[in-house]
């Protein structure tokens, strides 16, 4: 029997869901997505500080769960910096409803 997917909890959509490098029109890049729980991941982590056992409660998964999403994110991030790639944030497994 499968076990059954967790959707994780997301406080709320960003502000933007796409970035892309100055000067150069959209229709010329390559897009990286980011899922909402991944960008969830890194404003809990990176930006708002917490530890990853505290955002993993936050976000309603287990702390090898974040972990898991955390690495996936920084690598999307990072390729689409390094690549000078579009960053889009759409899609995932998620819900809205987490704190603030």
């Amino acid at each position: 029997m499968v076990r059954p997917f967790i959707l994780r909890r997301v406080c709320r959509k960003p502000g933007a869901v796409y970035f892309k490098p100055a000067g150069v029109p959209l229709r010329g890049l390559r897009t990286v997505e980011l899922a909402f729980e991944e960008a969830e991941a890194l404003r809990l982590v990176d930006y708002k500080g917490l530890e990853q056992t505290a955002a993993a409660a936050e976000m309603g998964v287990s702390q090898p769960t974040l972990s898991r999403v955390l690495a996936g994110a920084r690598r999307k991030v990072a390729e689409a910096v390094c690549e000078g790639k579009a960053l889009e944030i759409r899609g995932g497994n998620f819900v809205f409803g987490g704190r603030k």
